[in-house]
């Protein structure tokens, strides 16, 4: 069995950035909110997510969040390929994002971490 990581990491639009540093919490983008649960991909699979589902859109930000801050509310599921991705049955909370910062990428392409 593999060792799940401890941080998983959040993509938002500049509007939701906002929303979770002014309320202190974030419910969802609209996907989240029909799925029930708010969508957070592990570092390898975040530069694939942002590809996917965030192509073309700019002014993007990447919130790192620490699973072991969120207790029950993390579960594991089964998604894109068969990998599991870490979702939260929960707001995510503002004390749970331990960095944050624009969407950037390397010279490959790859999404950098925030406070890398």
């Amino acid at each position: 069995m593999s060792v799940r990581p401890e941080t998983a990491y959040k993509v938002l639009t500049t509007p939701q950035m906002a929303e979770l540093l002014e309320l202190g919490s974030f419910a969802g983008a609209l996907i989240d909110l029909v799925d029930g649960y708010v969508h957070l991909s592990t570092a390898v699979q975040l530069t694939e997510t942002v590809d996917k589902h965030f192509a073309g859109q700019v002014d993007l930000f990447v919130a790192a969040v620490d699973l072991s801050r969120l207790g029950d509310a993390v579960r594991w599921e089964e998604s894109r390929g068969g990998q599991l991705f870490p979702h939260i049955y929960a707001p995510l909370p503002l004390s749970a994002v331990t960095a944050h910062g624009l969407l950037q990428r390397d010279g490959d392409g790859s999404v950098l971490l925030p406070g890398a």
